[in-house]
């Protein structure tokens, strides 16, 4: 299979689009822990501080809005739905709590390699920061959006999409378009 001959979701297309970047944060930390190890042997090198910057600009932006994506139009949508438990939606949210304090807590070292300074990252916070998106990700995959897929209205994905599209600068014209745009 070639992923380069793959159409990336759309915003009109707003569930495979937050399940698309789910996939993405996964590749970012996969190369955060590729990163560690790394470091250990060779030190900070044009590699670490190339890699270091493209953690560092993912999770500083479409990490960023894929949060607001969840929690401004898809969370809210879902606790408004008849019979929808809240529990769940509750607890990603206090997930997207912890997961941002260890993003704030790893991203001064992920600063210093990209500067070229030789620290270490933490091992112990670097863990936990994998670990918390790896089991939110999984709960929201398998859980999260096939109930969303079941309670939104066809209107609800197309609201959603929009202020997806917004939240990025896109023009609701320039939904589909943007398909294969690197934000998520």
């Amino acid at each position: 299979m070639n992923l380069f001959d793959e159409t990336a979701p759309g915003f009109d297309h707003p569930l495979e689009m937050l399940r698309a970047c789910h996939g993405k944060i996964l590749l970012q930390c996969d190369t955060l822990h590729k990163l560690a190890a790394h470091l250990e042997i060779k030190g900070c090198d044009t590699q670490t501080m190339l890699a270091a910057q493209g953690i560092l600009r993912y999770f500083d932006t479409a990490g960023q809005l894929h949060h607001q994506d969840e929690e401004q139009d898809l969370f809210p949508a879902l606790h408004a739905a008849p019979g929808m438990d809240t529990a769940l939606l509750e607890r990603l949210l206090s997930e997207h709590v912890v997961m941002l304090a260890a993003w704030n807590a790893l991203r001064p070292t992920l600063l210093q390699l990209v500067a070229g300074h030789d620290v270490k990252l933490p091992v112990v916070l670097t863990e936990k920061f994998i670990a918390s998106y790896t089991a939110h990700i999984n709960i929201e995959n398998a859980e999260l959006l096939p109930l969303a897929a079941r309670l939104l209205s066809p209107q609800q994905m197309e609201q959603m999409g929009r202020r997806m599209a917004e939240r990025r600068g896109a023009s609701a014209s320039r939904m589909n378009s943007l398909a294969g745009s690197p934000k998520p």
